[in-house]
């Protein structure tokens, strides 16, 4: 924790950062670096992340992070942003709150970061949040979907990226009326903010449940767990069973019901429906246990390769992240690193913490990006995306929309309505490279 002395020196600091606060609508006043430009020489921007590259979460995920740097070399090799070339240090956090912390401690004290980029998990983003605060450091394009984080008093200097999963549960229980209307439907989540998140959101569509089976985070590995939710499956029988939990939650449940023979539509949630990462944990053959089931998204599949982001993140990919498999995960990372890139570009070349977050607060729902829902940022909102399409998976583990066509519903974290949108997303920049 940061100890502020009391000097007259320091009491100035603090009354010209409260007074920025103030205009920016976005700032807290013992933010007392926000006018440091610590990440920025002439020549250098140095970004960092945190997230878990070895761990229980690391399959998948992992990928994140060499995805965003493959896109900033990208970038650093056709100029950079203002002349200067994009630096990201890597941190593993192995999903562990206690490690996250001492990590961010590290870029920003050690490392002097100028921002922290696409850090996941609810978890551990909140573990870190008063470090953040006080540094004010800003911390954007959280890769996690849930709703605090758009509190822009609670979390003045953090931008979520993902929808929120209020935001997907309550769509997706109007995807259920639209199209099961009539069907039992029970449910599997994780037992924590993010399935805590999902809960809220189906109450507010008012879904109704003759099973809610709740399981705690790392639980999945275990068998017997993974048993007795099969288990209680195949005694109520449900016609649709949502699975609100991630990728290994996915695999175990998939797998067991395949193996004792249970038969029911799945809805999967947008975290707990990648392929790959189902693939690594559960083995290659796995992931023809997603063949028939649903699954969302707010980013185009990423086999479209008629969709211009995903034909030109492929191409930077193969040049940029050789051998490595272009899936959602590489997506995501490539999608923060374009949006991270407009965001410092907009900072102007006189680059600081505080003009990097007056810049997306100010054109950040202008950014090119790959999702089909608009960005919601201004000087009042930290709300990201706000839609979801749905989609069936195929044999080999690939999601494609539903009848061929991308149908956005979108809707709010509150009691707002869930309606199919039609937006026109920002086109791609010219080979990829922001021009804002």
């Amino acid at each position: 924790m940061l100890v502020h002395r009391r000097t007259k020196r320091g009491k100035l600091a603090i009354t010209l950062v409260a007074t920025a606060a103030l205009a920016l609508n976005v700032l807290p006043a013992h933010a007392i670096n926000l006018y440091k430009a610590d990440g920025v020489t002439s020549s250098t921007i140095t970004l960092g992340i945190t997230s878990p590259l070895t761990g229980a979460a690391a399959p998948g995920y992992n990928k994140v992070p060499s995805a965003m740097q493959a896109y900033f070399n990208y970038v650093n090799d056709n100029g950079g942003v203002s002349g200067r070339k994009i630096k990201l240090i890597v941190k593993d956090d192995a999903y562990n709150p206690v490690l996250a912390k001492s990590v961010t401690n590290d870029l920003v004290l050690q490392s002097k970061v100028l921002a922290l980029v696409g850090t996941l998990g609810t978890a551990n983003n909140e573990a870190t949040t008063r470090f953040v605060n006080d540094h004010g450091v800003p911390r954007l394009f959280v890769n996690t979907g849930y709703s605090g984080f758009a509190d822009s008093k609670k979390y003045p200097t953090t931008y979520p990226l993902l929808p929120s999963y209020v935001m997907e549960a309550k769509i997706m229980g109007q995807y259920i009326k639209d199209n099961f209307a009539g069907k039992s439907v029970a449910i599997i989540y994780q037992d924590d903010d993010f399935g805590g998140d999902a809960l809220k959101g189906f109450a507010t569509a008012g879904t109704k449940f003759i099973a809610k089976i709740p399981y705690a985070s790392g639980s999945q590995a275990d068998p017997t767990v993974v048993g007795k939710w099969i288990a209680g499956l195949m005694a109520l029988k449900p016609d649709v069973t949502i699975m609100f939990g991630v990728s290994s939650a996915t695999a175990a449940a998939l797998g067991g019901s395949y193996r004792a023979g249970f038969k029911t539509q799945w809805i999967l949630g947008s975290v707990g429906g990648d392929g790959t990462t189902i693939a690594t944990v559960a083995g290659p053959t796995a992931v023809g246990l997603l063949y028939g089931a649903i699954g969302a998204s707010f980013l185009p599949a990423p086999t479209d390769t008629t969709d211009p982001y995903i034909a030109q993140f492929q191409a930077i990919n193969t040049k940029y992240n050789a051998g490595v498999t272009f899936d959602n995960n590489v997506l995501v990372g490539m999608n923060t690193a374009m949006l991270t890139v407009e965001a410092l570009r907009a900072a102007g070349p006189t680059l600081t913490r505080a003009s990097l977050l007056k810049a997306i607060a100010k054109s950040g729902s202008t950014f090119a990006s790959a999702g089909f829902a608009p960005l919601g940022y201004s000087a009042t909102s930290h709300v990201g995306y706000n839609g979801y399409w749905f989609g069936t998976y195929g044999p080999t583990g690939a999601i494609k929309p539903n009848g061929g066509i991308y149908t956005l519903y979108t809707t709010d974290s509150g009691t707002g309505a869930v309606v199919k949108a039609t937006s026109t997303r920002p086109a791609m920049p010219l080979k990829g490279l922001p021009n804002n």
